[in-house]
């Protein structure tokens, strides 16, 4: 069902020639969900009625200068009850995009906010090791301690301090 709506975002946003602008928009939809818990409880709980979902939506969109394409789908997703799964369609998107600019997308989960420096150094190994642009899609779990998980397609990275630390636990257990 994601990826339903965003492959009909997509076409519509390459069909007015406003992907990068979507992309930008889905980007700060993305971050606002991230940084906000009441903002993220109103889109993923059934409580609010889609009149009150698309009030406050709409209300917090303008501020932040969300396009008309963009508030419409918003609005779509929300009469048809889907508000829920943004983030998934939000992601869907973002994929078809980069597979639009011959780029692959690399998630990469780190414990704090990586800076723009960091993100670009990442992404520079990893077009390093693949050969191709890459887009990094950036998550922050803080229960890693440290390190990274970086996933590109089926591969995944993990160097993160908890997982050394399990591994470290595990190993103590078996000597004692």
């Amino acid at each position: 069902m994601p990826g339903r709506y965003a492959t009909a975002l997509f076409e519509l946003a390459l069909e007015s020639k406003s992907l990068d602008g979507i992309s930008k928009d889905l980007g700060k939809i993305q971050e606002m969900l991230e940084s906000s818990p009441d903002l993220d409880r109103l889109v993923k709980s059934p409580v609010f009625s889609t009149g009150e979902q698309l009030r406050a939506l709409s209300t917090v969109f303008k501020k932040v200068k969300i396009s008309k394409l963009t508030l419409n789908f918003v609005s779509l997703i929300t009469s048809n009850r889907r508000l829920f799964a943004i983030e998934d369609m939000i992601k869907a998107f973002s994929m078809l995009l980069a597979q639009h600019r011959g780029e692959i997308t690399a998630e990469v989960t780190s414990a704090t906010k990586l800076t723009t420096k960091q993100m670009n150094a990442v992404k520079a190994e990893l077009k390093a090791v693949v050969g191709r642009d890459v887009k990094l899609v950036p998550h922050v779990d803080a229960s890693l301690l440290g390190g990274l998980i970086v996933k590109v397609g089926s591969r995944m990275v993990d160097s993160s301090l908890k997982t050394k630390l399990d591994g470290l636990k595990i190993a103590m257990k078996e000597v004692g």
